[in-house]
C-alpha cells in the first residue's frame, strides 16, 4: 500500500528527493490560487469574506456573540474542560521557562548598550477547524503569546459550517482571548493582516493550517509577521529497530496521516521484517479510525517506508527530509540523537509518542514543516518578542571611537556619515 524504498538501491537518492519534492510542490502550487483570494480581501473586505466562507464553509456569519459562545461552552464535556485545564497549565509552565533576560551592558568609555525584549503588540492565531476541531492548537499559540505578554490576541478559527466547536472556544476562553472570528482559509489570513471593517489587522499571524493557509501566510509575509517557518500539513517520521512495537509505530503513523491528506509519514529501520509488520498493521488498523479515508490517502499519496543498512545512513537521511516530528524509536537512540541537526521536535524512546506532545507534555506542537526545520524552529516564547538596541554614548566614547567610525565610513563612500560623527567630536 505504501511506497516501499531500500537504501541499496542505485537510484535510492534521486527517488526519495523526488517523492519529497513532489508533495513540496503540492503545497506551494496552492500560492497560485490563494492570491486571487487576498486581492479580494483587500478590495472587498467583509463582503470578500462572506462570499468565501460562504461557498467553502457555509457560513455566514463573521463573528459569533458572547451569548453564543457563552451557550456554545455550557455543552462541552467537563471532562474535557479538565484536560484542557491540565494541559494550560503544563504547556504554561514549560513557556514560562524560555523567557530572556535583557541586557544592560556598560564599557570603560561609560557607552551604555542595552537589549531588551519587548512584546509584539497584536498577533492573530490561526486555528485549523474544516475537517477537525483543534482546542490544542488554541493553546500552543496562545500561551506562549500570554507568556511574552502580547496585549491584543485575536483567534481566526472556521468551525465547521460556520458552527464553533466548544472546546475550542473553551481554549480560547481560557487564554482571555476576546476576539474570536468564525472565518479560515487564505480569505481569514488575508483579513488580519490587511483588515476589515470588522476586523482590525495585526501585527502577526501564528498558527498551523492546511497548504491554501501556509500558501496565505507566505503571500501576506512583510505585510504582516509569521513565524520564522512554516506551519503547513503535519508531518512524522519514525525510526524504529527490531526491538521496535510494530503495533505501535503503525499506530503513531496513522495519528499523523489523519491529519490532513497532504500529511507526511515516513517509516526508516535497517530490520526489514519490522517495516512488514508495520505496513501490515497499518492495514488493518485503517478499518478503526472515522478518519480512515484521509489516512490512507495521505499514506497512499505521501508515505514512504525506507529500509536502510546502517545508522549513519539513517541520520543523513533524517537530516535531508528535515522533518517537523521526530520519532527515534529505537534502542540505541542515544547514540543516534545527538547526530540529529535538523527536526522540529524529538521524541526518544518507545514511550515518548508524538500525540503526547501534541496536548500536554508542555512542548510546542506548531513545528516547521516542508524541511524549514532546516533553518528554523517550533513556536516558542521568542515569536512574539521583538528585540530593540539601545544605545547611549558618553562624550568620551564617541571622541575616543569616532576617529575610527569616520575612517570606515569614507572607506564605505558615506561622508555624510563621516561629517555627522565628526560634528561631535571636539576639535583641539
Amino acid at each position: 500500500m505504501i511506497k516501499i524504498l531500500d537504501s541499496k538501491n542505485k537510484n535510492f537518492d534521486k527517488t526519495l528527493d523526488a517523492l519529497l519534492s513532489k508533495r513540496k510542490n503540492k503545497v506551494q502550487l496552492n500560492s497560485v490560487s490563494v492570491i486571487k483570494i487576498i486581492k479580494d480581501v483587500k478590495k472587498n473586505g467583509d463582503k470578500a469574506i462572506l462570499k468565501y466562507e460562504k461557498r467553502f464553509n457555509k457560513n455566514s456569519v463573521i463573528a459569533p456573540s458572547i451569548k453564543q459562545i457563552n451557550r456554545t461552552i455550557q455543552s462541552l464535556d467537563p471532562k474535557v474542560k479538565k484536560a484542557i485545564d491540565l494541559a494550560y497549565d503544563r504547556i504554561y509552565k514549560f513557556h514560562s521557562l524560555q523567557k530572556f533576560k535583557n541586557i544592560s551592558y556598560t564599557d570603560k568609555l561609560k557607552n551604555k548598550l542595552e537589549y531588551k525584549y519587548v512584546p509584539i503588540e497584536s498577533v492573530a492565531i490561526y486555528v485549523p477547524g474544516s475537517t477537525a476541531s483543534y482546542p490544542s492548537s488554541v493553546l500552543m499559540n496562545a500561551v506562549p503569546a500570554i507568556v511574552a505578554g502580547v496585549k491584543r490576541l485575536v483567534m481566526v478559527n472556521p468551525g465547521q459550517k460556520g458552527k464553533q466547536n466548544p472546546a475550542v472556544l473553551y481554549a480560547a476562553k481560557k487564554c482571555k482571548i476576546k476576539e474570536i472570528y468564525s472565518i479560515g482559509g487564505p480569505s481569514a489570513i488575508a483579513a488580519v493582516a490587511y483588515g476589515t471593517k470588522k476586523i482590525k489587522k495585526v501585527d502577526k499571524i501564528v498558527g498551523p493550517g492546511n497548504s491554501y493557509v501556509a500558501a496565505a501566510k507566505k503571500e501576506v509575509f512583510g505585510d504582516v509577521g509569521i513565524e520564522g517557518m512554516i506551519a503547513g500539513p503535519s508531518e512524522v517520521t519514525i525510526v524504529c529497530d527490531k526491538f521496535s512495537n510494530p503495533e505501535w509505530i503503525a499506530s503513531d503513523l496513522i495519528g499523523q496521516a489523519e491529519h490532513d491528506n497532504l500529511a507526511q509519514c515516513i517509516l526508516i529501520s535497517k530490520d526489514k521484517s519490522i517495516i512488514k509488520k508495520v505496513n501490515d498493521e497499518i492495514i488493518n488498523q485503517l478499518k478503526e479510525i472515522p478518519r480512515a479515508a484521509i489516512a490512507k490517502n495521505s499514506l497512499l499519496n505521501n508515505g514512504i517506508l525506507i529500509h536502510m543498512q546502517s545508522d549513519q545512513k539513517i541520520i543523513n537521511t533524517v537530516n535531508k527530509i528535515a522533518p517537523e516530528h521526530l520519532e527515534l524509536n529505537t534502542k540505541n537512540y542515544k547514540k543516534v540523537v545527538g547526530k540529529i541537526k535538523n527536526a522540529g521536535s524529538i521524541c526518544l524512546g518507545k514511550y515518548a509518542v508524538m500525540a503526547m506532545t501534541d496536548y500536554n507534555v508542555g512542548s510546542n506542537h506548531v513545528l516547521p514543516t516542508n524541511s524549514s526545520a532546516r533553518y528554523s524552529s517550533g513556536v516558542s516564547v521568542n515569536e512574539f518578542y521583538k528585540r530593540i538596541s539601545y544605545i547611549n554614548l558618553s562624550k568620551k566614547g564617541i571622541e575616543t571611537l569616532g576617529p575610527s567610525v569616520i575612517t570606515l565610513a569614507n572607506y564605505e563612500g558615506l561622508a555624510g556619515h563621516a561629517k555627522s560623527v565628526e560634528k561631535r567630536i571636539r576639535r583641539k
